[in-house]
């Protein structure tokens, strides 16, 4: 159960951080976010029945939610930046609806698979079956997290954009424009949830509206953590996940998804501003 509870933390991790990079940089919780995740998981299932080597296709699908998520950035987002936040937020619904609304047309309703990237045969561990997807999972994700947390912190764009969230009005007078910051974040957090959608894909599959609920567990996920503290995102990640995992394998499925959102609701009700955000900081 901990094995099952670390893979889908993992999947949440990765949503959860496209969550925080875009809310630091925007103010705007992204509800499109899932369905990036989505589409990349259906893009490389297209990919793949196409005979494309799985590589290739996983990067051509990567490259093509990346660039979705600049174009939603500056046809959607970027005209509105001065609209409410209740405006955004709309927007981004709206934008989700669109986006499930074209993969209905495009790949219709049956739920689809992605091969294993490699052989799936059951390992033993300590009394407990663990696949070897579930392994390449929690791997890309851990590894996708340090190439996050070095371009936020080595490079000069990723200071930039870590400028952008520590001091907007700051970042201005050097120079940086937070405009182009913010299509930045949203394209690397698109890119995000298209990797999260693509390992999930091989474990149980993918359809159309599965970016739906791997969306709000994100959120639940940020929230808890706290949205303006992406390594405490990422612990709120994982408790989801494990949190999940024990209640389908000890009690029951039909309850995992209430348990999260009820953990959601209490924290909101006594720590607000996530479980974390004093212990951990503010920065990204």
């Amino acid at each position: 159960m901990i094995f099952s509870g670390l893979t889908i933390g993992s999947i949440y991790a990765l949503v959860a951080i496209g969550f925080v990079i875009t809310y630091n940089i925007t103010g705007v919780l992204n509800f499109a976010q899932g369905d990036f995740a989505m589409l990349g998981a259906m893009l490389a299932i297209t990919f793949v029945s196409m005979d494309i080597p799985m590589g290739l296709g996983i990067i051509l699908s990567i490259g093509i939610v990346v660039l979705v998520g600049g174009i939603f950035e500056r046809t959607a987002i970027y005209p509105a930046r001065n609209a409410s936040l209740p405006t955004l937020i709309i927007i981004t619904l709206g934008v989700a609806i669109a986006i499930r609304g074209l993969a209905i047309l495009i790949w219709g309703t049956q739920p689809r698979s992605l091969p294993p990237f490699t052989e799936n045969n059951p390992i033993n561990v300590l009394n407990a079956v663990l696949l070897p997807q579930s392994i390449w999972a929690v791997g890309i994700s851990v590894v996708s997290l340090i190439a996050m947390h070095y371009f936020f912190n080595k490079t000069f764009i990723g200071k930039a954009v870590t400028a952008c969230v520590v001091n907007r009005s700051a970042a201005r007078l050097m120079g940086i424009k937070p405009e182009w910051m913010s299509f930045i974040s949203i394209a690397v957090s698109a890119g995000l949830g298209a990797i999260a959608g693509i390992i999930i894909a091989p474990i149980s599959g993918a359809t159309y509206e599965m970016g739906l609920m791997i969306g709000m567990k994100a959120f639940v996920a940020a929230v808890i953590g706290g949205l303006t503290n992406a390594p405490a995102a990422i612990i709120g990640a994982f408790m989801i996940g494990i949190l999940e995992s024990f209640t389908e394998g000890l009690w029951t499925s039909g309850y995992k998804d209430a348990i999260s959102f009820a953990l959601l609701l209490l924290v909101l009700f006594f720590m607000p501003n996530g479980l974390f955000a004093k212990a951990t900081g503010k920065r990204v």
